[in-house]
């Protein structure tokens, strides 16, 4: 099933992500990484929401916005030196991964809504 695979890829990718944001200096762990931090839980709990949801599209397509929050986020931590160019890399892949994913459920939906 698309949904759970796309909640356990950003489990993943937070039980991944959230031990080197715990990592960054003092000045960046309590604004930029805790921002990046409460940003990957919504997310995760968005996507949870959406899959018991009977109105999954609204929950979904607003999740494509806050998946670029996470993206732009991310790069700010490599644009300050934060993140090594290999992790941001990785985490990159996996974000795109999970937005195409996204984007599938998304049209999964939308095809499902107009072909009941």
């Amino acid at each position: 099933m698309k949904e759970l695979e796309i909640i356990q890829k950003f489990y993943d990718l937070i039980k991944w992500y959230i031990p080197i944001l715990n990592r960054l200096p003092q000045s960046y762990k309590f604004t930029l990484g805790e921002r990046i931090t409460t940003g990957l839980y919504d997310f995760l709990e968005a996507l949870v929401t959406a899959q018991y949801s009977q109105e999954k599209i609204n929950l979904l397509e607003g999740l494509n916005g806050k998946l670029n929050i996470i993206r732009y986020q991310t790069r700010l931590l490599l644009d300050f030196g934060l993140m090594s160019i290999k992790r941001h890399e990785y985490i990159s892949k996996l974000l795109e991964e999970i937005g195409s994913d996204l984007g599938g459920w998304i049209k999964h939906q939308k095809r499902n809504r107009v072909n009941p």
